[in-house]
């Protein structure tokens, strides 16, 4: 505390000079402060700069590094979509790098995105455009485009965003003899992994069981029309039943509702696989089904692309390019023609049943696994 004594003061010294004194000695003191003024002093904004805020990748990806100084002793950084990754150095720092990673662009859309810096409250945005690829890098028909896909690269385990298993047990369907578990079975098998950047699903016997995996793609949402395909490697063995197929999303009652089959083998008639259809008009229980077999040779040794182009008009898949099976929509109503509502995808590996047991079993076979390198969903 200053004590102010006007005692000290000449007479002659003016009252107004006394007051401006006692002013300017009162902003000193204010501008001194005290403690209560340095509790209520507020921190300084950080700030972050950059090395680069912009960056502009061709159709082949690329890898940059930026260089980030914060006035900050900390900070971080994310990118908001799936092709950009960002590595980061000495984030418990004022400066630091940051390594952006984007990934080739599969597609002849360019595509936009940005990386966000963020130190305290403060945030640097760094945009990424990147250039379209000449040509697709996926084989789709003309005039479709890419809408989903999952390339199996990254992870150990199915996307729960994306993808939903069943849970059923055995003899749940078709008389079939595997019991449909989440993941893993009961002692910690894996019956569904990503490994080696493919989806892995395996039938074995545990404790005198047999399990395996059957995994549903956008089971709530599904997709009504495209073109979709698969790289497949089917399972060896007497009794197999693997299947790339869809169901309708609004399901009520089968066959009333549809049935897509793009992709049937049984390991009993190795490497003849089909394709079929099935609504009320036809279907396999009493025997009209629409359906198609062919023989591919190595299927169970090396993958393949099954795929299905499915439209209003017309139903046509594919093995290798070549077709398999083809149906129209004849205008005979829903009865035989139940294909027009969202369908989604379905991987699975059955054992034995009515069909897959057609020719016998042959436990000797489990472990066995059908492999899926990707799957890809195009439209119009």
């Amino acid at each position: 505390m200053v004590n102010v004594k006007i005692s000290n003061f000449k007479p002659q010294i003016s009252i107004l000079k006394v007051n401006v004194l006692l002013l300017s000695l009162a902003v000193a003191l204010t501008g001194c402060g005290g403690d209560d003024d340095d509790d209520n002093a507020q921190p300084a904004a950080v700030n972050i700069t950059v090395s680069q805020e912009s960056i502009t990748a061709p159709a082949d990806g690329g890898t940059y590094t930026i260089n980030v100084t914060t006035t900050s002793k900390e900070w971080g950084a994310y990118a908001d979509q799936d092709f950009i990754t960002v590595d980061t150095k000495n984030t418990v720092a004022q400066s630091g790098t940051l390594t952006l990673k984007v990934s080739a662009n599969p597609t002849t859309t360019a595509r936009t995105g940005s990386v966000t810096v963020m130190s305290g409250a403060a945030r640097k945005s760094i945009s990424v455009a990147q250039d379209a690829a000449a040509k697709s890098a996926y084989d789709a028909p003309e005039g479709y485009r890419l809408v989903w896909h999952d390339e199996f690269d990254s992870g150990s385990e199915l996307n729960p965003n994306d993808w939903t298993h069943e849970v059923k047990n055995s003899g749940w369907v078709n008389n079939e003899l595997q019991n449909y578990v989440n993941h893993k079975t009961p002692g910690g098998s894996l019956v569904t992994e990503i490994r080696g950047g493919k989806l892995r699903i395996t039938a074995l016997k545990e404790n005198g069981k047999i399990y395996s995996g059957r995994v549903y793609a956008k089971v709530r949402e599904g997709w009504k029309y495209g073109y979709i395909e698969a790289s497949i490697k089917l399972p060896k063995g007497k009794g197999t039943w693997p299947a790339f197929w869809m169901m309708p999303v609004n399901f009520r009652s089968w066959p009333a509702d549809g049935e897509i089959d793009i992709m049937e083998e049984v390991g009993g008639h190795a490497n003849y696989v089909s394709s079929s259809l099935h609504a009320n008009a036809h279907v396999h229980s009493n025997g009209t089904q629409v359906t198609h077999e062919m023989y591919c040779q190595g299927a169970e040794d090396e993958f393949h692309t099954y795929a299905i182009k499915w439209t209003h008009e017309n139903i046509t898949t594919y093995v290798d390019g070549k077709q398999q099976l083809s149906y129209d929509n004849r205008g005979l109503g829903r009865d035989d023609w139940p294909y027009d509502d969202p369908f989604y995808i379905i991987f699975n590996l059955a054992w034995g049943g009515s069909w897959g047991g057609t020719y016998g079993i042959d436990e000797s076979a489990l472990p066995t696994t059908m492999e899926v390198d990707y799957v890809r969903v195009f439209q119009k």
